[in-house]
């Protein structure tokens, strides 16, 4: 891995372990000054360094690309069009380890998708009681729309937004697919942030 890229990756691993700069310079036996020229991505580290860095924050930062990297991030992006969160947490699981790329990517995958679970399961509670209301409506109600337009508009609109959730999925997969081979940054839009 090289920098700058190496020097975030300490500070955020340093950081989820609840390390100051000073206690991994200990741990590591070198100077509170090297940890800080490592993270801000002035210097790139020995391999002594390096290796201590691997034992200490658990991650092997010899390992730039994998391979077949890019194999794994399309069937990471393309994972997202169906909203099934098992696909990405596993290969993020399983990858995240021997690549920054597919971590940062898988973070961003299971986000949006965590985020499209939560609107399918709203658009279903809204879909089963658009669904209940109708049934609970009294016969008189009925038979007085029966006929009429607005029932029809109903039954059409009901399942409209689980339509429109698989459209945005579909689009977003593939968008983020193409974007993620050709190296250009990744985003998926309304994801909330709770993979960090």
């Amino acid at each position: 891995m090289k920098q700058p890229e190496l020097g975030l990756k300490v500070a955020e691993l340093r950081q989820q372990k609840g390390l100051t700069q000073e206690k991994l310079a200990e741990m590591c036996e070198v100077s509170s000054r090297t940890i800080q020229r490592i993270e801000s991505g002035e210097v790139d580290p020995r391999a002594f360094t390096i290796q201590c860095l691997n034992v200490t924050l658990e991650y092997d930062f010899g390992i730039d690309n994998i391979p077949n990297e890019g194999l794994w991030l399309a069937v990471l992006h393309l994972s997202s069009v169906i909203p099934v969160l098992i696909v990405p947490l596993l290969l993020w699981s399983w990858k995240k380890n021997q690549s920054l790329k597919i971590d940062k990517h898988g973070r961003q995958v299971l986000n949006f998708q965590i985020t499209m679970m939560l609107m399918l399961f709203a658009a279903l509670f809204l879909l089963m009681f658009l669904v209940a209301g109708l049934s609970l409506t009294d016969n008189t109600r009925l038979a007085m729309l029966k006929g009429e337009t607005s029932i029809m508009l109903l039954t059409l609109c009901g399942p409209m937004p689980l339509i429109l959730l698989g459209i945005f999925c579909t689009f977003q997969g593939v968008i983020n697919t193409m974007r993620a081979l050709s190296d250009k940054p990744t985003h998926y839009p309304l994801s909330i942030p709770f993979v960090k």
